[in-house]
């Protein structure tokens, strides 16, 4: 079977047993601060297991693309270095919510199995939950019963915590599992060793195939176990590895979903796959990589400095490195895979290929920039390798942290010089950044205290901006020592965060005290409208009313919905590539980055806030369509975003049929026109391929166009209110130009002068021809003085102090000969001297500048020259 066959039949399997089949979700996740990236299929359903949510059906199965690279689950230090680690994976799944539970869950499995699969039964075992006397939980016999009557009693095996009971991290959903694992070696093999003796033993043929979780337990924070409000079941079985198995494979990367990637790769490189280990894990990585940084890309994550983008950036570099170090590519290659990728998963994920140019392209940035700095990287360690014997720690984190070098790099250049890393000091600056890091991030938060069960969380924000309420249930969190509270209340006109539109601040006034509560932001987690706040009500059982910060609100719309005619607008005047890339919208202004590969012009500017600007005055009116099927919008031609996850049903934003329509969840003025007015702020490049504009609307355009207009007055007052106020400046601005370069003239000549006169003064000093003294010239005048005097002196020593403006300078120049025979360094030399003037400085070793604070000390550091110069000339 070929890997696509696989994933087709194990879909189509599911659908026979009554599974809707679901999409992926985004492989970047936006609505759960634990968690940077999709790492399990069970990620996008987390809401309905701690019972936050309904289910759309019973019964799903997909194929979810995971990425693990960050925090618990980090495997890229081993992706390529072994053949079945991976950045990037797809987790085939079937979950059951509060539907069929062990019994189906475990028979089917067999079935696909050994059934549409035709695994070798006599290859499989089968682990079951041994119990666990710490949490209290017995063995699971349910199971063991279950596996009875389907897998011989001599393959079910009993496993500990750590292997058979799944957690999704340190609180959160839990529970029992039965893994699946497979005997891939070879029946001779096989003969000398029984495959029970090597599961879970982390022999690289004997491997877990399929992992059956039996979702019953949420983990409080103080470690205890409640269970859920329902049982569920969460398979997870990894598709490579399930392709590697059926095709018999002794590698992830033998089996079609790598080889053509590879094949492409070892064609360009010139080197056969399987030629040396050192080259084909190369290979291995940029296989890999090429796949996490393409689809999260497409998924809508851009590579940063910061989060998630860094991840992204930092695979990517990986990918880099080895390309560049072990395969000799020395120009970009990798974004050269993308339209191989997209091909091999056209029809499976088809966000790749609708963005296949855009993909490539930030790629190929990308990749021209970080090798530009591994090749400055690699000259800082030549030079560094040239002055020490060993490599420090500290020096090997900078090029780990400056220069994106992962240190096994270092250690590879180090050995090829015969030096040695000092890796306790890496691995201590290491942990030093990590902590840093976790402790800017680190949020304590309380286990919920649920004060009334919810059917659901009602959302009336789009139809009202206050309501009756009461508190369903609360938690304390701490972060950065600063402690704030987290509610959720049962019916809410506050709008979260989402979708680029900031949370809605307001009040809550309590009905029988009237004290008033201010919600200080509102954020979605998990399918929870959770409303953040300093402090907690007196009576947390009591009703509330609910009220939203109007004007914060108005303004917010208004910018939100300028958004979409920006959007609309951008696509007319520069093509339908557009597409929003990321936004942010607040009461103040406007964000929006879309793709698109070149600056703006005036004019393409001009255009597009002439279209804005058009359909605000036109006043077109709202059209919102709620509960559309979502597959009936796109069919319709409505726009949806790239790495936004879409339920069955979406919400429609229309502004003229034939203008602007969008999926959105946000909140929208009700007619164009109450935008008022749209003034673009700023446009510019934000990432490869990705540029920003920033704008502003309403009563922020009106003052900054009042702003600029008394700006313009004011100037024209200034020229006497001329006729035309651009010649005007223009004549201006030559007179301007005209007087600097008679006043840089009149400076070079005094700078002339001064050198006949410093000549004139210079002494001889045990063979150095010295100068030192003040001048009284701009430090451009200055560095032409010097230059002048390096260059008709042999043999100089020179130091000026000069003071400009109340602050002072000073430069020093050393001729070749001085700083070849004597050592002399004029950067080391100021440094010192700068010291008399509160000030620091450097340059080269023949001419350096320092300047400072303190203009009284010029005269102590000329005399300070002067005793340098008695003392190295005596010396010599």
């Amino acid at each position: 079977m070929t890997s696509r066959e696989i994933r087709d039949a194990f879909l189509a399997f599911f659908k026979d047993k009554g599974h809707q089949i679901v999409p992926s979700a985004p492989v970047v996740i936006k609505n759960d601060p634990t968690l940077m990236f999709t790492n399990a299929g069970m990620n996008q359903f987390k809401d309905i297991f701690l019972g936050d949510a309904h289910a759309s059906y019973p019964r799903v199965a997909d194929t979810q693309r995971c990425l693990r690279v960050s925090g618990k689950h980090n495997d890229l230090e081993e992706v390529g270095i072994d053949t079945y680690h991976h950045t990037l994976f797809e987790m085939l799944g079937n979950w059951s919510f509060g539907d069929y539970f062990k019994k189906e869950a475990i028979a089917w499995s067999w079935e696909l199995l050994t059934g549409v699969y035709n695994l070798d039964s006599d290859r499989l075992y089968v682990t079951v939950f041994e119990g666990d006397k710490g949490d209290g939980l017995p063995k699971d016999e349910e199971a063991y019963d279950f596996w009875k009557q389907v897998v011989p009693e001599d393959r079910i095996l009993f496993g500990n915590k750590k292997d058979n009971f799944w957690e999704m991290g340190d609180t959160g959903p839990c529970g029992p599992s039965s893994e699946i694992h497979v005997d891939c070696r070879p029946d001779s093999e096989r003969r000398k060793v029984d495959g029970k003796a090597l599961v879970n033993a982390d022999h690289p043929q004997v491997i877990e195939i399929w992992n059956l979780v039996f979702m019953q337990f949420n983990r409080q924070k103080d470690g205890s176990l409640k269970p859920l409000p329902a049982k569920h079941v969460d398979t997870g079985m990894g598709f490579e590895r399930l392709v590697r198995v059926i095709q018999g494979k002794v590698s992830n990367y033998d089996t079609d979903v790598f080889q053509p990637i590879i094949g492409c790769i070892a064609d360009r490189a010139g080197i056969r796959y399987g030629s040396s280990e050192k080259t084909d894990i190369a290979m291995r990585v940029m296989a890999d990589h090429i796949r996490a940084v393409s689809f999260a890309i497409a998924d809508g994550q851009l590579p940063s400095n910061n989060k998630a983008g860094y991840v992204i950036r930092r695979i990517l570099r990986r990918g880099v490195r080895y390309a560049y170090t072990f395969l000799h590519f020395k120009e970009p290659f990798l974004h050269e895979l993308i339209p191989l990728l997209a091909k091999q998963f056209e029809g499976v994920f088809d966000e790749l290929i609708a963005q296949q140019d855009f993909v490539q392209k930030v790629v190929l940035e990308e990749e021209q920039s970080f090798l530009r700095t591994l090749v400055a990287g690699v000259h800082r360690f030549e030079s560094y390798a040239a002055e020490y014997q060993t490599i420090s720690g500290d020096f090997a984190f900078e090029l780990y942290d400056t220069f994106g070098f992962p240190i096994d790099l270092t250690e590879l250049l180090a050995r090829e010089k015969g030096l040695s890393v000092d890796m306790f000091g890496f691995n201590r600056a290491l942990d030093e950044q990590k902590n840093r890091s976790r402790a800017a991030t680190a949020i304590d938060a309380d286990d919920w205290v649920v004060l009334r069960s919810e059917e659901a969380i009602d959302f009336v924000g789009y139809d009202r901006l206050y309501c009756e309420t009461e508190i369903v249930k609360y938690r304390k969190i701490t972060a950065k020592g600063k402690d704030r509270y987290q509610l959720v209340l049962g019916i809410t006109p506050f709008y979260a965060e989402g979708g680029g539109q900031v949370g809605d601040t307001g009040f809550l006034i309590a009905a029988g005290n009237h004290q008033t509560i201010a919600v200080v932001d509102t954020k979605r987690e998990n399918g929870l409208i959770v409303h953040y706040t300093e402090e907690l009500p007196s009576d947390l059982q009591g009703l509330f009313i609910a009220k939203v910060d109007v004007e914060k609100r108005r303004d917010t719309e208004a910018n939100h919905s300028a958004t979409h005619l920006l959007h609309a607008a951008l696509k007319q005047v520069l093509g339908n590539h557009v597409n929003q890339k990321g936004s942010l919208v607040n009461a103040d202004y406007l964000r929006f980055d879309f793709s698109h590969f070149a600056k703006m012009s005036e004019e393409e500017l001009v255009q597009v806030e002439r279209i804005v600007n058009t359909k605000i005055r036109e006043n077109i009116s709202l059209k919102e369509e709620r509960d559309v099927p979502f597959q009936q919008a796109i069919d319709a031609g409505v726009t949806a975003l790239f790495g936004e996850k879409y339920g069955d049903n979406v919400r429609v934003i229309t502004f003229d049929r034939e203008f602007s329509r969008e999926l959105c969840g946000g909140t929208h003025v009700r007619a164009t026109g109450q935008i008022g007015f749209f003034k673009i702020t700023s446009e510019g490049a934000v990432a490869a391929g990705v540029r920003r504009i920033e704008a502003i609307t309403g009563s922020e355009a009106e003052r900054f166009v009042y702003e600029q207009s008394n700006t313009l007055n004011k100037l024209r007052g200034i020229l006497n209110n001329p006729k035309d106020f651009v010649v005007a400046l223009d004549r201006l601005l030559e007179e301007n130009n005209s007087l600097k370069k008679e006043v840089e003239q009149a400076l070079v000549e005094k700078a002339h002068q001064l050198k006949g006169e410093l000549l004139a003064k210079s002494e001889d000093i045990n063979g150095v021809k010295a100068i030192i003294a003040r001048v009284d010239l701009p430090s451009e005048a200055v560095k032409t003085l010097s230059y002048a005097l390096k260059g008709s002196v042999d043999n100089l020593f020179l130091v000026l102090g000069a003071e400009v403006g109340g602050k002072p300078g000073l430069t020093v120049v050393v001729s070749e000969k001085l700083v070849k025979e004597r050592g002399w360094n004029a950067a080391t030399i100021v440094q010192e001297l700068a010291k008399e003037i509160s000030g620091g400085g450097g340059g080269q070793p023949f001419y350096a500048t320092a300047g400072g604070k303190d203009a009284s000390g010029l005269d102590r550091a000329l005399a300070k020259a002067k005793a340098f110069l008695q003392t190295e000339t005596t010396a010599s």
